[in-house]
């Protein structure tokens, strides 16, 4: 089956169109909530602040904003969610305590992995070296390779602009390189 144009979907998600939605749900669900348990760790909290989310949108969709793409509204607005519901749980005071340095993805060895034998060691061993890059360069490169995000959708989602991500990844991407080289993990 064709999968059917972000804009067509969004379109008719905001008329109501319970299909719309369910493709929404299942298409998204997935993503979001691997996103969702990198930035707060707790299942039942992602879980519920998504299905929350999820219902969120569906309530208020006809005054949504029309789209092009979904994925960096969705992303966007549920990470915004998401800490909302977490800085209410933690009854924190001003909305600046959670920076950029807040949200600290950790990779898992399963994420990287592939499904061959001799790759184990090299996977966890790279998976060291995901979590030693700084928060954003880790974001950026979830988002980029684990959410097969584009570069214009990250800036969306991280509220940064298109060049910084582009830097941003490179960046992380050159660190990954370097410390590779010095383990020479991947001769």
């Amino acid at each position: 089956m064709e999968k059917l144009p972000d804009k067509f979907i969004w379109k008719s998600l905001k008329e109501g169109d319970l299909n719309a939605f369910s493709i929404l749900f299942e298409s998204y669900y997935p993503k979001l909530h691997s996103y969702g348990l990198k930035i707060c760790k707790d299942i039942a909290l992602t879980e519920d602040t998504l299905q929350d989310f999820f219902l969120y949108v569906f309530e208020h969709r006809e005054n949504l904003s029309d789209l092009e793409t979904i994925a960096p509204y969705l992303f966007t607005s549920y990470k915004r969610f998401l800490i909302r519901v977490m800085k209410k749980n933690m009854k924190l005071k001003h909305s600046d305590s959670f920076d950029d340095t807040f949200i600290d993805l950790q990779f898992t060895v399963e994420e990287v992995m592939t499904n061959q034998e001799t790759e184990n060691f090299k996977n966890s061993n790279l998976t060291v070296l995901l979590n030693k890059l700084p928060n954003r360069q880790k974001e950026a490169i979830y988002l980029k390779y684990y959410s097969d995000l584009k570069a214009g959708e990250i800036s969306e989602i991280m509220g940064i602009n298109y060049q910084s991500v582009v830097n941003t990844l490179y960046k992380a991407l050159k660190n990954l390189k370097q410390e590779i080289s010095i383990l020479k993990l991947f001769d």
